[in-house]
């Protein structure tokens, strides 16, 4: 299958100070693909490069045929700021900008579309509800609803399961499960093996560089996960903006 994205020596960091290093690899058109690695891996950081929101240190993304209108991108929500005056409703309507524009009219088939993709995640009845008074899980559904309404070609997910219930995770896991029927094209970042292992067809191991990256058996081995914390343990962050050769990959 085709390549979607093309990771070319990339290099990511804030202040020239390397984050991610030296990454090679290429993401099929259509695959689900998982990013694991300790705190600190550079997940986060990878992800932010991928979607424009940082430039690389070095090396390129390529992108394919996508422009930035192809790629929906859900952030952790901590990078959300609850307190924001916003109602439910209007925020997941944001999902519609490439389509309406930042100035457009909710139309009616603009209302239809978000109600439908609030009744899509669970989220019925809260329409008007502030922002700032969800739970963590209610919080997730309604950005995977912003997500639905972006109708795109890449789906970027950063820690879209962390700290909530296991019914909330098993509903959005089954829309994760569907995109990748649609032959869109998935990445998350993940800490849960379990469910990595049984949802996620392939792996990138990451530790500020990539240990592994292939089928998701042959990456979370013992003696992967054990090298993907021995490198983060030992990364120096006051390290100046590394040479192209000071890190070897061990990436498949």
């Amino acid at each position: 299958m085709a390549a979607q994205l093309q990771f070319r020596d990339v290099t990511l960091g804030y202040d020239r100070h390397p984050a991610v290093h030296h990454l090679d690899g290429e993401v099929a058109t259509g695959a689900l693909l998982a990013v694991v690695g300790p705190n600190g891996a550079g997940k986060s950081t990878l992800f932010r490069g991928l979607v424009g929101i940082l430039k690389p240190l070095a090396g390129s993304i390529g992108l394919g045929d996508l422009n930035v209108r192809d790629i929906a991108y859900l952030p952790q929500t901590a990078d959300i700021d609850r307190s924001f005056p916003i109602s439910v409703y209007d925020f997941v309507g944001t999902g519609l900008w490439r389509e309406t524009g930042f100035f457009g009219g909710m139309g009616k088939s603009a209302r239809d579309k978000i109600a439908q993709a609030l009744g899509a995640v669970g989220l019925n009845g809260f329409e008007n509800r502030p922002i700032g008074t969800l739970s963590g899980g209610q919080m997730q559904r309604m950005l995977f609803a912003r997500v639905l309404l972006q109708d795109a070609r890449l789906i970027v997910l950063d820690e879209p399961f962390n700290a909530i219930d296991a019914k909330t995770s098993a509903d959005l896991v089954a829309l994760v499960r569907h995109w990748h029927t649609e032959k869109r094209t998935v990445l998350a970042a993940l800490h849960d093996m379990d469910l990595v292992r049984a949802h996620f067809p392939e792996t990138l191991l990451l530790a500020r560089g990539p240990v592994a990256w292939g089928p998701t058996a042959e990456v979370l081995t013992s003696e992967n996960l054990a090298e993907a914390r021995r490198m983060c343990e030992a990364f120096d962050d006051s390290a100046p903006a590394c040479a192209v050769d000071d890190m070897p990959s061990r990436a498949a």
